[in-house]
Parts: structure tokens; sequence; C-alpha cells
């Protein structure tokens, strides 16, 4: 490796560790400003609670068992939701691009679809699917998928035309053109799907956990409103947050292993 190439990586490593810092300054910034801002009494500990009173609302929550539960549960339906939006989006999208009839005929549907508030659906889909954990998934589904068939099909429609018309040339079958070009050429916008995936198959679940869950991060925050414990309510905001943080680097690591096999 010439010394050039060394200075280059240096740098970028450098410039990786400078932001990392950058942002642990401005966090740690704003918890602490955060507390100032509650202990002065210029704004409201009731209403914005404080990082040390949700430090000892979670210390209170595992000592009475249910923190863990509370994560394991959310986590459990935002996985299975994923899974099963990207897997499900990726082959009606694949149906799609290879029907295009079909695709006209159900696009201002999916477009109708996707614009509807998931939330007035939440009774309906109480009623069919009864107060569990299908109606979180589903809640979750009905969120992720339609934004998912769209993201799969414009990727796959987004392949180059004359490369496409040169395996046709060559007598290369639907199946072979599909594994070979399309999706390879695809792979771009599927990472990026799984990014865009997670952050609202998360939303869903929260959002279904708020209409039928027993338990769970969304179930915490209904029950911090209901007793008036805002301590619970910006708890649960913080959890998330972390949580999606967590999971968008799984992402970004997922990433990056797909990334050195291209």
């Amino acid at each position: 490796m010439s010394p050039e190439q060394k200075k280059y990586l240096k740098k970028i490593k450098y410039n990786k560790i400078k932001v990392i810092i950058v942002q642990i300054i401005l966090l740690s910034s704003f918890l602490i400003l955060w507390e100032i801002l509650v202990n002065k009494g210029i704004i409201s500990s009731f209403i914005y609670s404080s990082p040390s009173r949700i430090i000892k609302t979670i210390i209170e929550l595992i000592k009475n068992h249910n923190f863990f539960i509370h994560i394991y549960v959310t986590l459990k339906e935002v996985f299975i939701s994923f899974i099963l939006g990207i897997s499900l989006g990726f082959i009606i999208a694949l149906i799609l691009y290879e029907c295009k009839f079909l695709a006209k005929v159900i696009d201002p549907f999916l477009t109708m679809l996707n614009s509807l508030p998931k939330v007035a659906l939440g009774p309906l889909i109480i009623i069919v699917c009864g107060a569990n954990i299908k109606s979180v998934i589903l809640m979750a589904l009905l969120i992720n998928l339609i934004v998912n068939i769209i993201t799969f099909y414009n990727g796959f429609m987004g392949v180059d035309e004359y490369i496409l018309k040169l395996f046709k040339s060559l007598g290369a079958s639907k199946y072979q053109i599909l594994t070979k070009l399309v999706i390879p050429s695809s792979y771009q916008t599927i990472i990026a799907s799984f990014k865009l995936c997670i952050s609202l198959t998360l939303i869903g679940v929260i959002m279904g956990e708020f209409l039928v869950s027993k338990e769970g991060i969304g179930y915490l925050i209904v029950y911090g409103k209901q007793v008036f414990n805002l301590n619970y309510v910006m708890t649960g905001i913080i959890l998330l947050s972390i949580i999606s943080y967590i999971l968008y680097r799984l992402i970004i690591i997922l990433e990056n292993k797909l990334l050195k096999h291209l």
C-alpha cells in the first residue's frame, strides 16, 4: 500500500471518529441542558420529565421485571413484521414486474392504499384479528408493505434497457434475466428499502400497540398517559429512539457486508 493510500484511509478513519465524537457531544449537551432546564423550573418536570427521572423509571421497570418484557415484545413484533413486509413486498414486486398489465391495473390502488390513514382501519383490524399480536403485525404490514412493493418495483424497472435487450438477444430465459440482471442490479434499491422498512415497521408496531397491546413499549406509553405518569411516556420515547438507532445500525452493517460481495 502506497503512502498516499495509507494517508487517504487514515483520513477516512479520522473523519468517522470525528463524526462520532461530535454526535456524542451533541447528545450529551442536549441531555445536560434538558436536566438543567427541569431542575431550574424553566420547563415542567411533570410534562417533559428529565434524564434522571427516566433513569429512575427504567430502574423501577427492571425491578418490577417489566423492562425487558416490553422491549422483547416490541422487538419480536418488529422483526416479524419486517421479515413479512420485505418478503411479501419483494415477491409482489417481482410479480408486477413480470406482469406489466397487472402493474398498470393496481398502480392507482397502491397509491390509494398508501395514502390511507392506517389508524382509521384500527377498529376493523381489531374486529378481524382480535386484540392480540396479529393486529399489531397487520397494522405494521399495512404501513410498510405498500412502500416496499413500490420501492422494489421501481428498482426493478430501473434496470438498463440496453443490457436487458442484450440478455434477451442472447437467449436468456426470464429466470436468468431476473437472477442474473434484474435483482443484482437492484441491490442498492433493496438495501435502501431495508432502511425505510425498518423505520416504517417500528412506527406500525407502536401504532398497533397503542390500539391493542398489553405489553410492549407502545403499551408503556399509553399506560403512562392513562395514569398521568409522563415519566413512562418519555421513557418509552427514549427507548424507541435507542431501538430505532440500533436497528438502523444493524441495517448499515448488513449493507456493508452485502456490498463487499458485489
